[in-house]
């Protein structure tokens, strides 16, 4: 098997990419633009088969073992993230993972959600009126960004005041920034996040992030490392997630006027409207990283032990064997089962929030401005350099 060679601006167009990918199988070897070598997945059936395979593994000291073994001399291991925020639920095994996930599933049901739906309308209201009296607007410093960040710290705990910074320093980490300067916003991050924990422990609130010290000292196996690696991801994932969701659904309704008209017309088609905007153009291109613990064979080709491997979430949910004419976006589309928050063990855990976020902020949006439009050419749009998150760098629209 020949191996592609990822281009290094491969994320300013994910879908060609995932294209490029696909016509020659379903599953290519590939080497990233750092030196890493993988097979990359872009069928959805085998994409779906593998979210949930126990012989795909996720444990972070295994997978730090690969890199160093596996990457070019002298490339860092984990480029640049920092282990010491390694240690949550997306990088580890059952039994460790039930463990973990088990402390924050309550915190994400449907009917907890739920229960956070006025106050996510309360603060879209808040970012609509600050919106009104403009002529032209980004997008995603104005709206599509504090909105989940201002949810999911409010929901953790974190310090109205912190929050600049903590989303400078996951945007920093999320995209393929120097390893000096990824390393610094771990650093960053890991140094805040131990204050934060400590504060909680001292003096316990009503948040999740307290919940969980709490959960720690009443003699729950959740180590220090453990918490604020947890810690770290649930306000990481708890917003990015979403501000891609919100920014990339969009742009999908500026580039189609027909669906945005047909939206606007028929509200009640918002939660399917969100649903195709997750599969169409959703906020995760590759899937966080697996390696082989055994051999695998996925369409017609063996996958040895040790090989790290790339679920393509954007390539597999535009795969024409599962939605037919993948490429047009149809807000009426049976969107359902889409793999935009993965599969198994490792769902999103925020999907429900994510969905509520981005019903209420698209909904108001959209109604909010008739007027709203694309204030650049699609082609002078840039993407986030990264191969995990797929999202715009800014979203410039004129609102009247």
């Amino acid at each position: 098997m020949t191996t592609f060679e990822v281009a290094e601006d491969f994320a300013q167009d994910a879908h060609l990419f995932a294209e490029l990918l696909r016509a020659g199988g379903p599953v290519r070897r590939a080497r990233m633009p750092r030196g890493l070598d993988c097979y990359i997945v872009t069928d959805f059936a085998q994409a779906r088969a593998l979210l949930a395979d126990p012989r795909l593994h996720k444990n972070s000291a295994r997978a730090r073992e690969l890199f160093e073994a596996k990457l070019p001399s002298g490339q860092p291991a984990q480029a640049g993230v920092g282990a010491d925020l390694g240690f949550h639920m997306l990088n580890s095994d059952p039994p460790d993972h039930t463990r973990l996930r088990k402390l924050v599933n309550k915190a994400f049901t449907g009917r907890t959600i739920a229960r956070l739906r006025p106050r996510v309308e309360e603060i879209t209201a808040e970012l609509l009126d600050a919106l009104a009296g403009q002529e032209r607007a980004d997008l995603l410093p104005s709206f599509a960004a504090p909105l989940p960040i201002t949810v999911i710290c409010e929901l953790l705990g974190v310090r109205a005041a912190d929050r600049t910074d903590f989303s400078a320093w996951s945007k920093t980490l999320l995209s393929a920034s120097e390893p000096e300067a990824m390393q610094s916003a771990a650093q960053n991050m890991f140094a805040y996040l131990t204050d934060l924990i400590a504060q909680k422990r001292a003096e316990p609130a009503e948040d999740l992030l307290s919940d969980l010290v709490h959960a720690t000292d009443d003699g729950d196996s959740l180590s220090e490392p453990e918490l604020v690696s947890m810690a770290f991801l649930l306000l990481v994932a708890g917003h990015e997630t979403t501000v891609n969701l919100i920014a990339n659904g969009v742009l999908a309704l500026l580039r189609e006027p027909a669906q945005l008209a047909k939206l606007r017309a028929e509200p009640e088609l918002l939660p399917n409207a969100v649903e195709e905007f997750l599969r169409f153009d959703g906020p995760i291109h590759l899937a966080t990283l697996r390696f082989t613990a055994e051999p695998v064979e996925v369409g017609g080709v063996t996958i040895p032990e040790g090989e790290f491997v790339l679920v393509s979430l954007l390539g597999a949910n535009r795969d024409a064997e599962r939605y037919p004419e993948p490429d047009r976006l149809d807000i009426t589309r049976a969107a359902g089962g889409h793999l935009a928050f993965g599969h198994g063990i490792h769902y999103c855990v925020g999907a429900p929030l994510a969905r509520l976020e981005a019903e209420i902020a698209l909904g108001g949006l959209v109604t909010r401005f008739p007027e709203l439009t694309l204030d650049a050419k699609p082609d002078e749009l840039v993407y986030r350099p990264s191969s995990l998150v797929h999202g715009l760098e800014a979203l410039p629209v004129r609102l009247k």
